[in-house]
Order: C-alpha cells, then structure tokens, then sequence
C-alpha cells in the first residue's frame, strides 16, 4: 500500500538549531518516491497563542524559506498553506460535533495550563482560549482531510495522533467509514541543548540561530556556558554541551578524535572553533540558499497557490461526501 506522509509545520518564529535536527531534517528524510508526501504550514495554530498579525506573517515567510533552503521541494511534494484550504475549517466543525469533551479535557496542553492555573490560586480557565481547548481537533482535521495514513510525531505529541484516531473511527462508526484512521510515526526524540545546557528552546531564550550570518552563529557559540577548567585538563565529554552539539554535525572519525582531545585537555575556545566549523560546514549551503529565496518576492505566495491549487481538490471531494454522510447537502 501507498504511504501517504503528513507533516504539519509550526509557524512560530524562525527555525533554530534544534527546529533543525529535531523535526526538518527527519522529516525531510521520509520523502521518497513510493510516498505521496504532504507538508503543510500550520497558520491557523499560530493564533492560539501568537496575538501579533506582523509575527504571524513574518512567521510564515521565515518557516516556509527555512524549509525550501533545507531541501523540500514542491515539485516532489505537495506543499501548502493551511488558511488556503477552508475545507479544513469545515471539517474541523464536523469533528468538533462528533469529537467527545472528556477527551479534549485529557490533552496534554490543556490540562498543563488548567494545573498552572490551579497552582497560582487563579481561575482554573484563566487565559485558556477554545483554541488551545480545541486544538486536537483541528490537528485531526489537517490529517484526515487528505486521508493521511502515516504522520511522523515526536513523543510530545503522540497523544493527539492518538486523539486524531479516536475522532476519526467516532465519526466513522456514527456514519460512514469514509475517514482514513492514520498511524503514528514515532520519532526517536532528538534532545539539542541549547548555549545554557537546558534543551534548545525559544522559550527559554538558549537558541543558536539556524539561519544567520557567520559572524552571529560564533558569537552564539560563544555564549555557550562550559566550566572552569583550563587548558591542559583532562575534560568529560559526557556532560558537555559543547560535545553534544558537536556530535550532531560530525563524523565518527571526527567524534572519536574530540574525545580524545577532551582526554588531552583541549582549551574550550579550541572547542567552540571546532563546534563552529562542523555547524557551518553543513548549513552553510543553506544559508546560502535561504538568501536567494529570500530576493525573490513572488516565490512563497506562487507556492501557496500552486499548492492550494493541487490539494483542494483533494479535500473539496472528501467534504463533499461527508455532508452526505451527515445529512446536510442538497435536498432531492
């Protein structure tokens, strides 16, 4: 049987190192020509927590740039934007009606904001917006609306694909099985530090910029907090941020030979040099990539309706037989 592969793409920010070796590469390695492969930019998520229309915008442009530098490319996969597909929106309402609330009431997000709320003494619904109670659902919806058979997740959001299944084979067991049940692709979950030793993460403001100049990308490595031993001293790899981040982007020989330098006492500026090589080395034709895309004004919006052009026709025919199945279409 054909896969057909599904990923969405979080339009918060611009891609950092992390974003990088955590989700684009592994998701990049998945296209292959037995695969039908979408992948689509998750804009309409943005506005659950995003409240900015120039951070959202900007947003898109830098996430969808990020991925086309780093290898996808349209013409072996179907590539969107979520907003221009409404039939996704329909869905959404359709599952919403069938999707049952106790189940909302178990993910993770929600529930993790109801306990912060709890713990501060506040409203235990303070700041919570149906968006964030309701997002699951519409996750289902980008799935199920091409019929999706497999959707690469990391651990973290293994429960909402699990959520995804249970909202697909409801409303397949109410009505019709018209809905396409997809599997889980876990992925091995990939932990990048970040220049203070905690995981990569805008959040807490440790990312090594993915897409910046030469000279930014050394002073982010700079930053990155090592201990007191001086040149000479023999080093622990083990619990090196520095080593680990370097271990991303090297080769066996490579890896093997820094251990042996941590062993021989090498200087952490030596380190960072290193470190620094091995990152641009790799990124560097994407950087360059990523500034030729960037001068041309008409590419992402030409994508956007060369994608949308492809897909809703896709999704246009699925919702058109589920308002069959549910009764609303037209009258005979």
């Amino acid at each position: 049987m054909r896969k057909r592969i599904l990923t969405g793409i979080t339009t918060t920010g611009t891609p950092h190192i992390g974003n990088y070796l955590g989700a684009i590469k592994p998701a990049l390695k998945l296209v292959a020509p037995d695969n039908d492969s979408y992948f689509f930019l998750a804009d309409f998520h943005a506005l659950i927590k995003q409240t900015d229309p120039n951070e959202i915008e900007s947003s898109v442009k830098n996430v969808a740039l990020a991925w086309l530098s780093s290898g996808l490319d349209p013409k072996q996969s179907y590539f969107y934007r979520q907003s221009d597909i409404p039939e996704v929106h329909e869905l959404t309402w359709i599952l919403n009606c069938s999707a049952a609330k106790g189940l909302l009431n178990r993910a993770h997000a929600y529930k993790a904001k109801v306990a912060e709320n709890a713990q501060s003494g506040g409203d235990e619904d303070k700041a919570i917006n149906m968006g964030l109670f309701s997002y699951p659902v519409l996750m289902a919806a980008d799935i199920l609306i091409f019929n999706a058979t497999h959707v690469p997740v990391g651990p973290d959001q293994a429960q909402h694909m699990e959520m995804a299944r249970d909202i697909a084979g409801k409303f397949n067991h109410t009505y019709s099985k018209l809905l396409t049940v997809p599997e889980a692709l876990i992925q091995n979950e990939v932990s990048v530090p970040g220049n203070d030793g905690r995981k990569m993460s805008k959040s807490y403001n440790n990312i090594i910029p993915f897409l910046c100049s030469e000279k930014m990308l050394q002073k982010s490595i700079a930053k990155i907090i090592t201990n007191s031993l001086e040149p000479g001293d023999s080093k622990d790899h083990n619990s090196c941020t520095l080593f680990q981040l370097y271990s991303f982007f090297a080769n066996k020989e490579q890896i093997e030979n820094m251990k042996q330098a941590y062993v021989d006492g090498i200087g952490w500026g030596d380190v960072k040099k290193e470190l620094f090589s091995a990152i641009n080395n790799e990124i560097l034709p994407i950087r360059e990539k990523y500034l030729e895309l960037e001068n041309q004004p008409d590419l992402l919006n030409d994508l956007f309706s060369d994608g949308a052009r492809k897909v809703r026709p896709q999704a246009q025919e699925l919702v058109g037989k589920l308002r069959e199945a549910v009764g609303i279409s037209k009258i005979v």
